[in-house]
């Protein structure tokens, strides 16, 4: 089952999260299939991405979902990972070429070096006029060297853009996506650790605190096949067996991270009204009616002439917007 863990360092302005997706991730894999599946190096990239998205999302308690896409001059022309407040998730790649078992990010996503990774956060009850939240970061470096792995460009995303230290651990496979975050408090606000006896005039030089350094390492030695296999508590207990950690009662089940997707008749109906009555009308000339899929669960959805008027007879029936200001 798939499941989350939080945990904190007692005294130190350092916290965790360590998350196993099994069921929740073959979900996902299971709904390509159909497709032909994804080649080995794009289903650990999205697995990754996938793990990431969770923590994230877990990490900064968003009410709305949060979305992780990488998109380049590769191959693999878009990777989307989406996780709701709720942790249910989903995810998607659009791959158009050869990719090599091996291939890493750049080869991938990057080939020129203009690859772009974006975080979107969508409140889920928006305000009038409010608009999703996006941060944009490019898939190199401050000296303009290619990423090769996702992690190293979170880790820079969040340095440069939350001003907060943070080393991930990532590793997918057909079976199992996981990932550990270790990450810096701040110490002031809602995510500061009472009691962490640092004095606030030092929280510019956290980044070079020996104690998140030494946790940090620590994490770092964490292997890929040890992610991959080893269960929560082995691993922690192997990484941080000299540290005080107090650890919280993990998410799994439907508190926990699973599959879900938010695609609808509905949406899809909203999606046929933006492209416009002739589009849509031209598109049932030519081929009967309308077909489209969900790239995330597979849904099929199909709009004969019938179907495809009434879409547009909901937004005629709709009363006139009264302009009369007061």
């Amino acid at each position: 089952m798939s499941e989350l863990h939080k945990f904190v360092f007692e005294g130190l302005p350092v916290r965790g999260m360590l998350v196993r997706l099994t069921d929740a991730w073959q979900d996902i894999l299971r709904r390509r299939a159909q497709a032909g599946g994804y080649p080995a190096a794009v289903t650990e990239l999205l697995g990754e991405m996938t793990a990431a998205a969770a923590l994230m999302q877990a990490n900064i308690k968003f009410n709305g979902s949060l979305t992780l896409q990488i998109m380049g001059d590769g191959p693999v022309k878009l990777a989307v990972a989406e996780v709701q407040p709720d942790l249910a998730l989903r995810a998607t790649a659009t791959v158009m070429g050869e990719v090599a078992p091996d291939a890493p990010l750049s080869h991938m996503v990057n080939v020129t070096n203009q690859g772009r990774c974006a975080i979107t956060l969508d409140p889920r009850d928006r305000l009038p006029g409010q608009q999703p939240y996006q941060g944009v970061v490019p898939l190199f470096g401050d000296r303009h060297e290619k990423l090769e792995r996702i992690s190293e460009v979170i880790e820079h995303y969040m340095l440069q853009s939350e001003q907060l230290d943070t080393r991930l651990v990532l590793a997918a496979n057909d079976q199992v996506a996981a990932g550990l975050l270790i990450q810096r408090l701040p110490l002031q606000g809602e995510a500061n650790l009472a009691g962490s006896g640092v004095a606030r005039s030092d929280e510019d030089h956290i980044g070079r605190n020996e104690d998140y350094n030494r946790i940090a390492i620590l994490a770092a030695s964490l292997k890929r096949e040890e992610l991959l296999t080893l269960d929560a508590d082995t691993i922690l207990h192997r990484l941080f067996w000299e540290e005080d950690v107090r650890r919280f009662e993990p998410l799994s089940g439907e508190q926990g991270p699973r599959f879900a997707c938010t695609c609808s008749r509905e949406r899809v109906s909203s999606m046929l009204r933006s492209l416009g009555r002739d589009e849509v009308e031209s598109i049932i000339a030519e081929q009967g009616g309308v077909e489209v899929g969900c790239d995330f669960c597979g849904a099929q959805y199909r709009f004969d002439p019938v179907d495809a008027a009434q879409v547009f007879l909901q937004v005629d029936q709709q009363p006139p917007v009264n302009r009369q200001t007061h």
